[in-house]
């Protein structure tokens, strides 16, 4: 279960905060590590002395463009969050993720990644919004400034508690497959599309439209053949669109 949990740090300023990472990964049994964007050279001898023995973590971390690379083939994505934003999203804590973790991973193709942000401006509302849910973790409001490699501790503490309980339970059932990232992104795409077609969303006044439908899909949380037959509903609605030109209009954004 530990192996498809992934550890995404986004725009990485410091390389010793990486190499901190690393060694909180390695500490609870975690190994998958991948930087997007990093806006520091990864490998360096400050990054391998604050991994402390982690370091192969370092060496062996996928260095990618974008977050949705970071995560295409991952069944649930969960965003670092130290406030809420404009449009709510599911916040949960880091002890709620652990309870979920044993049924999320219960499919031998699902995997987790876990995102953190910058260390001086975290994660934007657009990544966020690429989340199926936010967690926060419940500092001193005080002193609520948290070291990435701290905030990626707690929760691969959790992860492991989680891995732990999960040794004295009988195994489970087989699920079916859940919507990769990769694949909910193609939907997204695709949907937007089709609404601008029939003249439902307007992109130049689009109200939160999309992000409102990210929400409320992401917090279904589709299976894989449940999304092919979303996918398919808007494929036989593009085939009518041409012969609804005279419809146009007439339908307005909710």
């Amino acid at each position: 279960m530990l192996d498809r949990i992934r550890i995404v740090l986004i725009g990485t300023s410091h390389p010793g905060n990486i190499g901190g990472a690393a060694r909180a990964m390695h500490n609870m049994g975690l190994s998958d590590l991948a930087l997007v964007a990093p806006r520091c050279t990864a490998v360096t001898a400050d990054s391998v002395s604050r991994a402390s023995g982690a370091d192969h973590l370092v060496n062996g971390a996928t260095v990618m463009e974008t977050l949705d690379q970071a995560v295409a083939d991952c069944t649930l994505v969960v965003g670092a969050s130290a406030r809420s934003r404009t449009l709510p999203w599911p916040m949960i804590t880091p002890r709620d993720l652990g309870v979920r973790l044993p049924m999320e991973l219960a499919d031998r193709e699902a995997r987790v990644a876990l995102v953190f942000g910058r260390e001086d401006s975290g994660l934007t509302n657009a990544e966020l919004q690429r989340c199926h849910a936010h967690v926060h973790i419940p500092t001193n409001p005080d002193f609520s400034s948290l070291n990435l490699a701290a905030a990626v501790q707690v929760l691969a503490y959790e992860c492991r508690l989680a891995w732990l309980d999960l040794q004295e339970l009988p195994p489970e059932e087989t699920h079916q497959a859940l919507a990769t990232h990769g694949e909910l992104e193609h939907y997204f795409a695709h949907l937007e599309r089709t609404l601008v077609a029939i003249g439902f969303h307007d992109p130049a006044m689009p109200r939160q439209l999309m992000a409102r439908l990210r929400r409320f899909t992401l917090r279904a949380r589709p299976e894989r053949i449940e999304l092919n037959i979303l996918r398919g509903i808007l494929s036989d609605t593009d085939k009518l669109t041409p012969e609804r030109d005279s419809d146009k209009g007439q339908h307005h954004e909710r």
